[in-house]
């Protein structure tokens, strides 16, 4: 099995792309080892010193690290992903329901929050998922919109200017009633 990584935008996050399908269904993000507790593999990730945040994707991982250097963790991250896959063990201990999403939204608004779904999903998502994160709505109120940077996005640098000269100026283009983003945690 043959890992490769990619750098990312982050300094501080790698992304690991094992060559398979990590999550058919949507993303994870970690940001504890007691988050990882319904992830078998998140947890391996997490008992390696200098880890602090794991994220999948459909078919990578995002490795968040702290003061740690990558020539020294990178290996053991490695490792890790590989045991994991070579052994067929799940991803997942159990499927989650997508259900409950605590979205924040005026019914009222219910157009104007599918185009904004709809831009993020086909012109902002794939992007991001291409420097190892993802992004989320939380909602939309009073003109605006709640989003939360997710993966190797959450505490990037560059992304505030993602979210204020990126994604707030495509949704304000194609929607009048947006006029700010901003982000959650």
């Amino acid at each position: 099995m043959f890992i490769q990584t990619e750098a990312t935008p982050n300094p501080a996050t790698l992304k690991f792309l094992p060559g398979k399908v990590v999550l058919e269904d949507g993303t994870r993000d970690f940001r504890s080892s007691q988050d990882a507790e319904v992830s078998p593999l998140a947890q391996k990730l997490f008992s390696i010193d200098g880890v602090e945040g794991v994220f999948f994707g459909f078919d990578f991982v995002s490795i968040t690290k702290g003061e740690a250097e990558w020539q020294h963790i990178k290996p053991a991250i490695l490792g890790a992903i590989m045991e994991h896959f070579m052994s067929g063990a799940p991803i997942m201990k159990v499927e989650e329901s997508a259900g409950a999403s605590g979205e924040d939204f005026d019914e009222a608004d219910a157009d104007t929050v599918a185009t904004i779904k709809e831009l993020l999903e086909t012109r902002v998502r794939p992007a991001v998922a291409q420097d190892g994160g993802d992004i989320t709505f939380h909602g939309f109120r009073d003109g605006v919109v709640y989003l939360q940077m997710r993966g190797a996005c959450a505490g990037c640098p560059s992304s505030t200017a993602t979210l204020k000269h990126g994604i707030e100026n495509l949704l304000r283009h194609f929607l009048p009633d947006v006029q700010e983003v901003r982000a959650v945690q």
